[in-house]
């Protein structure tokens, strides 16, 4: 009788996972093919959205540019209202680690390769001392990994030595710390000590330049730019709204832009695909029903039909 009762609970709990992940992304699809219907409305008889899309704009004031940056930054926080670090992380150290080692591979890669670091080696004090050969070994999945191993032993002394194994909440001190860029830096400050800043990564720099925000190259530059378009307080979430959205919906190669929320205030559109249902199966990660980065996501992640990334080697 009780395993009966087990077997039923279990099917039942199956059941609303995946009524809640059909809701999500339904709710999401609905939403991005009114945005890409508004996107083309008003065009000529018989041209093409793409086309009608691409027309040269106007000069946009400056006045113009920050109130359509900040309702874009609105549409993401309504889509992705559980926005969070992609990396796994338990404490400061943790995530400074995890981060020097998301370079040149995905955040998805990096969580599936700390359980172990951190369950062999939990505190600075215990990396700093630690055999290189054997963090090589685990870290071989990340790619880079003899550079990363030296980076993050080298960071793990520097913390012992100069900060008595604590991470520094200061943007002067983190970047001191080997393998430690501004980048990373600022993902510490937002998401460890509550600090604002900006995470000026490659989707970041991609959706800022086909959004028009601006024309710069240089990390720091667009740093500078984008963070003069908005109150700092809000730094930390836009980061996080703008790395999902280029994650799920506004790819490299081919953004989905017939499923696309923000399609009516984008000056790209037309770049991906503009079809409504081949733009939806373009979708990533919840948007699409599949697992996401984490392997422990916020509860509210999941709470949106969100589903936890598999550990290293299953199947």
């Amino acid at each position: 009788m009780k395993k009966a009762t087990k077997k039923a609970t279990k099917k039942t709990a199956t059941t609303a996972a995946k009524a809640a992940t059909k809701k999500a992304t339904t709710a999401a699809a609905k939403k991005a093919t009114t945005a890409a219907s508004k996107a083309t409305a008003g065009k000529a008889d018989g041209e093409p959205a793409a086309k009608a899309a691409a027309k040269p704009r106007k000069p946009e004031s400056r006045t113009a540019l920050v109130r359509r940056a900040r309702r874009i930054d609105r549409e993401l926080a309504e889509v992705y209202p559980y926005a969070h670090p992609e990396l796994d992380f338990e404490n400061p150290f943790q995530l400074v680690v995890a981060t020097v080692l998301s370079a040149q591979t995905t955040d998805l890669r990096v969580n599936q390769t700390t359980p172990a670091l951190f369950a062999r080696y939990p505190t600075p004090e215990d990396l700093a001392v630690a055999n290189p050969e054997e963090v090589e070994e685990i870290l071989r999945p990340t790619g880079f990994f003899r550079a990363k191993t030296k980076s993050v032993i080298g960071l793990s002394k520097a913390l012992v030595e100069r900060f008595d194994g604590e991470v520094p909440g200061r943007l002067e001190d983190l970047v001191k710390l080997p393998g430690v860029g501004r980048k990373t830096a600022f993902v510490v400050l937002g998401n460890a000590f509550g600090r604002p800043g900006i995470t000026v990564d490659t989707h970041f720099q991609r959706l800022v330049r086909r959004w028009r925000w601006t024309d710069a190259t240089d990390p720091d530059k667009i740093e500078a730019a984008v963070g003069a378009l908005f109150p700092k307080s809000e730094w930390t979430m836009l980061s996080h709204h703008v790395i999902f959205h280029g994650r799920r919906i506004c790819h490299a190669r081919k953004p989905a832009c017939g499923a696309c929320p923000i399609a009516p205030l984008c000056p790209a559109y037309g770049e991906g695909e503009t079809d409504p249902e081949k733009a939806r199966k373009l979708l990533k990660y919840e948007k699409g029903g599949f697992p996401g980065q984490r392997l422990n996501p916020p509860q509210s992640y999941l709470d949106a039909g969100g589903r936890p990334a598999p550990p290293l080697g299953a199947g």
